[in-house]
C-alpha cells in the first residue's frame, strides 16, 4: 500500500470517529505510515496536514526516507509544540493512541491544554490506533521481506542440527542460533529465543537458560529473526537418543494436528474459529489441559501484532494476513513438543512461509 493511500485511509478513519487529528506516538505505527526507521518521532495528521514531529538527530533521515510527509523539527519537544499546533488547526478534538501513551504522558498533554486553555481546551480522546488495523493486511513487498526473514531461520534450524549434543547449555544454542542467522544477514533475533529440554521443555515460554543438554531429552527451539525490519517465527522439537513410545506418540499426536490445521485454515474464520480447529483435536484426545496458550498470533513489523488466533479473536481472516500456526501439549516435570509455522492467508487457505522438516528428529 502506497504512503499516499494510507494517509488517507487515516483521514477516512478521523472523519468516521469525528476526529480533527491523530497523534501516532508508537514507532512502529510510524515506520508503517511514513517509512521513517529511526527511533524518535511521533506522527501528526489532520484533514489537511501529514506532519512527522522528530529532533535535530534525525531531520535529515526523516526528509530523505519520507518524502510523502513534512517534516518538522521540534526544538522544545512534543510537549510544548503540541498545544500551539492544535490552536493553529482548530482542532478540537484529538486522537491519541490508547495503548502506547503512559498515564504520565496523557496527564502531562492533558495540564498543557488546560494551562492554554482551561476547561474549554482541545479534548484528548483514547483510540484504538487505525494503523494497527491497517497492518494486518500485508503488501506483497512485506510478505517477500517476511518470506526472507524465514528463509534465514529455516537455515539457522538446519545448521543447529549439528550443534545440538549432550553437554551444550541452552544458552550457547540461543547465542549460536542469533550468530548464525546474524552472519547471514539478519538484522536481529525476532525476541528472547526458546530454547527448553528435557522438563523445562514444559514450559511454553522457557527461554534458553544455563541448563545443559542430556541424552534422551527433548529440546524445544522457538525462534526467528528480523530482516527488513520484518520478523519470523518457528518452532521445532528435537530429540536427543533415541525416544520413548510416550514421546513418538506425543509428536505424532501435535504435528498431525499442525498439519490439520494448515490444510484447513482460511479466509473468513474468526481468530477463534481458527484456534478450534487445533482447541477441540487436543480436547477430544484427551489433553486440552494441556494446550493453553493461543494457537498463533499474527507477524509483521512486531513478532506479536494483530490478529490473535485465540478463543477470544473476532477477527475474521484475509487474505494477505501473516500469522502464526502453533499448537503445542505440555507435560509439567516431564517435557512438552510445540511445532511452529509463520503461514500467509491466501484466497482459498494458507501458505506456509517457514519450511523447516516437521518429520521427528532423532539426534
Amino acid at each position: 500500500m502506497e504512503v499516499k493511500e494510507k494517509i488517507r485511509r487515516v483521514r477516512q478513519w478521523l472523519e468516521e470517529k469525528e476526529l480533527d487529528a491523530l497523534l501516532l506516538t508508537h514507532m512502529v505505527n510510524v515506520r508503517y505510515l511514513s517509512g521513517f526507521t529511526g527511533t524518535a518521532a511521533v506522527l501528526y495528521i489532520t484533514k489537511d496536514r501529514a506532519l512527522l514531529l522528530t529532533d535535530f538527530r534525525y531531520t535529515e533521515q526523516a526528509r530523505s526516507q519520507c518524502p510523502d510527509w513534512e517534516v518538522v523539527e521540534l526544538k522544545n519537544g512534543l510537549d510544548e509544540w503540541l498545544p500551539e499546533a492544535l490552536q493553529e488547526d482548530g482542532c478540537r478534538r484529538v486522537g491519541v493512541e490508547a495503548a502506547h501513551v503512559t498515564v504520565a504522558r496523557w496527564r502531562l498533554w492533558k495540564e498543557k491544554l488546560r494551562q492554554r486553555w482551561g476547561s474549554g481546551g482541545p479534548e484528548l480522546v483514547a483510540a484504538e490506533s487505525p494503523v494497527e488495523e491497517l497492518r494486518m493486511i500485508k503488501s506483497e513487498e512485506e510478505i517477500e521481506l517476511i518470506q526472507r526473514a524465514c528463509v534465514l531461520t529455516d537455515e539457522a534450524f538446519q545448521h543447529i542440527l549439528s550443534f545440538l549434543r549432550p553437554g551444550v547449555s541452552e544458552r550457547e544454542i540461543a547465542l549460536e542460533l542469533e550468530f548464525f542467522m546474524r552472519k547471514k544477514g539478519a538484522e536481529g533475533r525476532a525476541f528472547d529465543f526458546i530454547v527448553a529440554s528435557g522438563p523445562r521443555s514444559a514450559l511454553p515460554h522457557g527461554v534458553a537458560s544455563e541448563k545443559k543438554l542430556a541424552a534422551g531429552e527433548a529440546v524445544v527451539l522457538d525462534f526467528g529473526c528480523i530482516y527488513g525490519g520484518y520478523h519470523s517465527d518457528l518452532t521445532r522439537t528435537v530429540f536427543l537418543g533415541p525416544v520413548s513410545a510416550e514421546q513418538q506418540q506425543i509428536y505424532d499426536f501435535v504435528r498431525q494436528v499442525q498439519e490439520k490445521v494448515r490444510q484447513e485454515i482460511k479466509p473468513g474464520l474468526t481468530g477463534a474459529q481458527a484456534d478450534a480447529l487445533a482447541r477441540d483435536a487436543i480436547a477430544a484426545a484427551g489433553w486440552g489441559d494441556r494446550f493453553g496458550h493461543s494457537l498463533g498470533h499474527g507477524v509483521g513489523l512486531e513478532i506479536h501484532e494483530k490478529p490473535s488466533l485465540s478463543v477470544r479473536s473476532e477477527t475474521v481472516l484475509r487474505p494477505g494476513m501473516v500469522v502464526t500456526i502453533e499448537p503445542g501439549v505440555y507435560f509439567p516435570g516431564k517435557g512438552g513438543v510445540r511445532i511452529e509455522d509463520t503461514v500467509v492467508i491466501t484466497s482459498d487457505g494458507c501458505r506456509t512461509l517457514t519450511t523447516a522438516p516437521r518429520e521427528m528428529i532423532i539426534l
